[in-house]
């Protein structure tokens, strides 16, 4: 029973794990987005930083 319990608990885990990893790529995948996005559209007279830092 031991056994069982321990690999559930690992399946758990790993797909735990999984999904976490899914959802930071799709946050990666925003921010590029958006900093592409920031780089094309920057303002034509500025220093050509459109961020602050």
């Amino acid at each position: 029973m031991v056994p069982l319990l321990l690999v559930l608990l690992l399946a758990l885990l790993l797909f735990g794990a999984g999904f976490a990893v899914k959802i930071l790529w799709w946050v990666a995948v925003a921010v590029l987005i958006l900093w592409l996005i920031g780089f094309v559209a920057r303002p034509a007279g500025g220093s050509g930083r459109w961020y602050r830092w």
